[in-house]
């Protein structure tokens, strides 16, 4: 049994899910469970249905309708009228209606959860129903059965044991049946049956789950490019692809912000030694790469761009040291608010940390140590690790950055930087002469 993952790129338009259900056809006599993303860029649709719904801006119903009429447009092209899959896909609509109907949850990211999750939910069904359609045997499952994680909205933890006694007892005898089986990524359930997410771009990390929970002899997930790169080819030219990768490297890679795997996916393949390929939907035939326990030696350098930081520069009221129970109080308010710390340096009087820009988790970390601590906010930064680093490396990556601080350790660097600002050179006049 493999388990595949397809992300909402592969899933945009009409043509990306025949294009999919095509390299599924290329499996039809094996096991597979399916995971499957929102299409295209339904969670950033459905992610301003929240902002506005949350703010009662009158907006959040006719965005919602947006995000219904894409589906529809979509499935009119892959369906006849009045098939099944229209009556099953609105039910799923309804749903998120129910939520815009009453008043905003005091908890943003609960009411966050209960709509964002209709992009997998709506995505997976029509999935399903064409894969039918065309001829192969598919079981639509619904992730929150299976998927069992705590009350911790839009950031998830997994309850292992639930959920591997559910995968057996739920997911397992539906493979048993023959066909493949289909569900969503991203989403869980509380105890309680309220739906959860695993946080942003967590489908990968449900194809882990699934894999890791029914032994999953592989796990591919198929993305529109050829392989895990050394670098973003989006802001790099001359990229190399990686043939193979270890799964340390992998996890290396990911917790500094690769965005090709999510941060979660390593653990659970590497616990019980299943081996995890990325591959291109554009180019099925084509190897990829292959991520496992086997160990390459050498790597080119590895470059990861986080975009979106920032510094929050620390330091008490009195001046007195940064001390330990001082930093014991900041990480531990940090983690409350799942604010993670991707680099941090101190000194004597001050602690500054770079970490993802979400204003109103800052806000409210800023708010709750002001009785302690003064906290500056600086935006608008990245952060550059450069894994296997060579000197040539860096120099090329500071051309036109203000290197804000940066830190060396074995086999990485890590950087936060600013762009330098153009300043247009023209002619001014000063005390007579010109310059």
């Amino acid at each position: 049994m493999q388990v595949f993952k397809f992300g909402g790129a592969s899933l945009k338009d009409a043509a990306g899910v025949k294009n999919v259900a095509s390299i599924l056809q290329r499996y039809q006599d094996q096991s597979l469970v399916i995971i499957v993303s929102a299409m295209g860029k339904s969670t950033n649709a459905l992610e301003a249905v929240v902002a506005a719904h949350a703010k009662q801006t009158g907006e959040a119903q006719a965005l919602y309708d947006i995000f219904k009429e894409q589906h529809y447009v979509m499935m009119r092209e892959l369906f006849e009228p009045g098939e099944e899959v229209f009556t099953t896909v609105n039910d799923t609509f309804v749903e998120g209606d129910w939520v815009l109907e009453e008043k905003p949850s005091e908890d943003y990211d609960y009411m966050y959860d209960q709509i964002v999750c209709m992009g997998e939910l709506v995505s997976s069904k029509i999935v399903t129903a064409y894969l039918n359609k065309i001829g192969l045997k598919t079981q639509w499952l619904d992730a929150r059965d299976v998927v069992a994680t705590d009350n911790t909205f839009r950031e998830g933890w997994v309850n292992w044991d639930k959920t591997k006694a559910n995968a057996l007892k739920i997911a397992k005898p539906m493979l048993d049946k023959g066909g493949f089986v289909l569900t969503q990524g991203f989403i869980g359930s509380t105890s309680e049956n309220f739906t959860t997410t695993l946080g942003r771009e967590g489908s990968d990390y449900s194809a882990a789950i699934f894999s890791h929970c029914l032994d999953a002899t592989a796990m591919t997930i198929w993305k529109d490019v050829p392989g895990v790169l050394n670098a973003d080819p989006r802001m790099f030219d001359n990229t190399i692809k990686l043939d193979r990768l270890s799964y340390r490297e992998a996890i290396e890679m990911t917790y500094y912000g690769a965005q090709v795997i999510h941060p979660k996916t390593i653990k659970p393949l590497q616990n019980k030694n299943i081996p995890f390929f990325v591959k291109s939907f554009l180019d099925p035939n084509a190897p990829g790469t292959e991520i496992s326990s086997d160990t390459e030696e050498n790597y080119p350098p590895i470059v990861v761009v986080e975009k979106n930081q920032a510094l929050l520069h620390i330091s008490t009221l009195d001046y007195s040291f940064v001390a330990e129970h001082h930093m014991a109080r900041l990480f531990s308010k940090a983690a409350d608010l799942r604010i993670f710390v991707n680099m941090m340096q101190n000194t004597a009087v001050s602690f500054t940390i770079c970490v993802p820009n979400v204003p109103d988790r800052i806000e409210k970390f800023i708010k709750d140590v002001s009785d302690t601590f003064k906290v500056k906010s600086e935006q608008g930064l990245e952060l550059i690790t450069i894994r296997h680093y060579t000197e040539e490396a860096i120099a090329n990556l500071k051309k036109g950055k203000i290197v804000l601080f940066e830190e060396r350790i074995r086999n990485t660097m890590h950087m936060v930087v600013k762009n330098v600002p153009v300043i247009e050179r023209k002619e001014v006049e000063i005390a007579g002469s010109k310059s």
